[in-house]
């Protein structure tokens, strides 16, 4: 790793994942700005005009996840870099659901290019540390929107200022990555250095654990980005402020997320993974009977859910499936964020039509199927013996 300063790449890194995390929570307020109180859409059209920030990701990492060997990952982190820009600047244009859909399938273009670029540079660049710096890398996730909805709280519900301001936050942290990354040397993909041909990587992808880790990822993706990305609505009825419920989620995520290494120690990535299905069902569950105050104790529960499941996945792949390399990392990530872009209007249908306490109570069939998944994973992986080695 000559030439290559780990500490300032890992920064700008964390500084393009909260770019990539404000966005989100910021999102998730202009649900009233563009909903039925406001610009006039039904929540469904609303779930269609966000959608692109999921299925834009899914387009970004199954198509910048083999481009990351190909180009390096220094060009896909500036191709992430320019959609950033050009997301926030259509967003700020925005009136109506088209424009929204348009702004907001460029801002998912660049947060896939995030994570198809960083999560396998951060990979190889802390080999035997993999789930303990991945975990590390993505307390930025829910840090980044513990910081973005404290910005639009305060922007808008304090402040009394304009939907426009609190977009337009977005360019300090999308400035700061960018003077961080630039100029610097970058590091080649694991899959690189290990000198893995492209055949074995599209051959790994077809293994069977990795499927199957393909199908959680599905799940566990729409359990918590689901829930979070539309909690304004879900929550308004319960509470006074959604969006302080939503930093509160996202505080303990990232609490969490940065003591992960002694976690891993103990549970396992697999056990990790079955504890956190438990208490996110659990956690939904209670969102639906609590109100006032008590909506703080369900989202808590809800929160030590949903803390390990995306960077534990990630982990779980590099770990026991590194052949598949920076196209593994980025087929699962894409998969995630593909299952939300599928949820999101159904979601709003539910509440259009239903309740939101029936969204809820639909949502936390997921995390019943991981439970059981799981539990098989775990069984699975005790068994075998040759997986069996993990390092943090």
């Amino acid at each position: 790793m000559e030439g290559i300063n780990k500490n300032r790449l890992f920064l700008a890194s964390c500084l393009a994942l909260i770019t990539t995390a404000m966005t989100f929570a910021i999102r998730a307020r202009l649900e009233t700005v563009f909903g039925p109180e406001g610009v006039g859409l039904t929540l469904e059209q609303l779930g269609y005009a966000f959608a692109p920030a999921f299925f834009g990701f899914t387009i970004a990492m199954i198509i910048g996840g083999p481009l990351v060997d190909l180009l390096g990952i220094k060009k896909i982190t500036w191709m992430a870099f320019v959609t950033h820009a050009i997301g926030i600047v259509l967003t700020l244009m925005a009136d109506s659901m088209t424009s929204l859909f348009i702004a907001t399938l460029f801002v998912g273009i660049g947060n896939g290019m995030v994570e198809a670029a960083l999560n396998p540079m951060i990979a190889s660049m802390y080999t035997t540390e993999k789930t303990k710096m991945l975990n590390r890398f993505h307390v930025w996730f829910p840090g980044g929107i513990v910081i973005g909805a404290l910005v639009g709280w305060l922007v808008m519900d304090v402040l009394g200022l304009s939907w426009q301001i609190m977009v337009g936050t977005l360019v300090v942290p999308l400035v700061l990555y960018a003077v961080l990354f630039f100029g610097q040397k970058m590091p080649v993909t694991e899959r690189v250095q290990l000198g893995v041909s492209n055949k074995t990587m599209f051959s790994s992808v077809l293994k069977p654990l990795f499927l199957f880790m393909v199908f959680c990822m599905l799940l566990t993706a729409a359990s918590e980005l689901g829930t979070t990305q539309r909690i304004e609505s879900l929550l308004k009825t319960s509470v006074e402020a959604p969006l302080l419920v939503l930093a509160f989620i996202n505080g303990i995520m990232a609490l969490g997320r940065l003591f992960a290494g002694q976690v891993v120690h103990k549970l396992k990535p697999s056990g990790m993974l079955l504890y956190s299905a438990i208490f996110t069902f659990i956690g939904l569950w209670l969102l639906t009977v609590t109100s006032g105050g008590m909506i703080f104790v369900a989202a808590a529960v809800f929160a030590i859910g949903v803390t390990f499941f995306w960077p534990t996945m990630l982990g779980f792949v590099a770990e026991y499936l590194p052949e598949t390399g920076a196209l593994g990392l980025s087929i699962m990530g894409g998969a995630g964020m593909f299952s939300v872009s599928i949820v999101l209007p159904i979601m709003g249908n539910l509440m259009d039509n239903a309740s939101a306490g029936e969204a809820l109570r639909t949502m936390s069939i997921l995390p019943a199927i991981l439970i059981v998944a799981f539990l098989g994973l775990n069984i699975y992986m005790k068994n075998n013996k040759s997986l069996n080695k993990v390092h943090v």
